[in-house]
């Protein structure tokens, strides 16, 4: 009998990790969550090898992005989704490496641009242990593939343009090749929306920075504050956070220097961050179906609002 209530009482104590190990899968009536989140799981498996710049598993990533791309009915500026960007590394080595990027031509006001981005590198392989980076940014970039299809289905009035960049680990250079060469003249492009970690918060937040530099573009997020499923918060880009100022921290950073209004969706870091440990198995997977949907009511609410 001792031994049968010792088993029970050992179950009863697991019973938080194995729920969390095993989450229910979310639905969504917005997005198609399951190929979402197969999507992110694909992206940050061992086989991708931590999707290192400059690797065959980041060849193999953009490969991948590019043919969602196809399917998804995104249009090409020339004849290919690929933008060959030459990537430096410290030493002085060079690499080729490629942004992968589309468009969805608007409804309305063809001739002015929203971008929509993310970063599809990590980290790679480092002193033997895989860096996945589910979370940065596998996370993003499923998320930019999900946002392509919904806009292909739901076509918008402004014209968008998805662009997954290479680099950014090493020093955001796949963005600022973006912007230096542009598929569009610069004055064309209205606003950049970056995602770079987006699937983990313990406290159900997401924030949105940018409407220190651009207040104009405070009013359209909090109209989707009132109905998101998330805690959309706003901030992280005062100047004189330091540290905690997120301007420049991501690939938003180079449409920034250019003066492109921007706002770019991520959450705090957590222990995970830049860590073998941020697989698959530890984001959060309600949480990241809700943050795109999020996204996405912000991207429909900027396409409405924008002039």
């Amino acid at each position: 009998m001792k031994i049968i209530l010792s088993f029970f009482i050992l179950i009863f104590a697991l019973s938080p990790v194995l729920m969390q190990k095993s989450q229910i899968a979310p639905k969504s009536k917005i997005i198609k969550a399951d190929e979402l989140l197969a999507d992110i799981k694909f992206l940050s498996s061992d086989a991708m090898k931590g999707r290192g710049a400059g690797t065959e598993e980041s060849a193999k990533t953009r490969e991948y992005i590019a043919e969602k791309f196809k399917k998804s009915n995104l249009k090409m500026f020339g004849n290919s989704f690929i933008q060959e960007v030459p990537l430096k590394f410290r030493g002085g080595k060079t690499v080729k490496g490629a942004n992968v990027v589309g468009y969805i031509e608007g409804a309305k006001n063809k001739e002015k641009y929203i971008v929509i981005t993310a970063h599809y590198d990590h980290v790679g392989i480092e002193d033997g242990e895989i860096y996945n980076g589910a979370d940065d940014n596998a996370s993003g970039t499923a998320a930019l593939i999900a946002m392509a299809q919904y806009f292909t289905k739901h076509k918008p009035s402004h014209s968008l343009i998805f662009a997954a960049f290479d680099g950014e680990e090493i020093g955001l250079q796949g963005s600022r090749y973006f912007v230096a060469n542009l598929p569009v003249k610069k004055e064309q492009i209205a606003l950049n929306i970056n995602m770079d970690m987006i699937s983990r918060n313990d406290k159900n937040e997401l924030y949105a920075v940018g409407t220190f530099h651009y207040p104009q573009l405070k009013t359209t997020l909090e109209k989707v504050q009132k109905d998101a499923k998330v805690k959309l918060l706003l901030g992280h880009d005062d100047p004189k956070l330091g540290r905690d100022d997120w301007t420049f921290q991501s690939d938003q950073g180079a449409f920034q220097r250019e003066k492109i209004p921007f706002i770019y969706f991520g959450v705090e870091d957590h222990k995970d961050y830049h860590q073998p440990t941020d697989d698959f198995e530890n984001i959060n997977q309600e949480f990241y179906v809700h943050a795109v949907e999020t996204i996405i009511e912000a991207v429909k609410g900027f396409d409405k609002d924008l002039k």
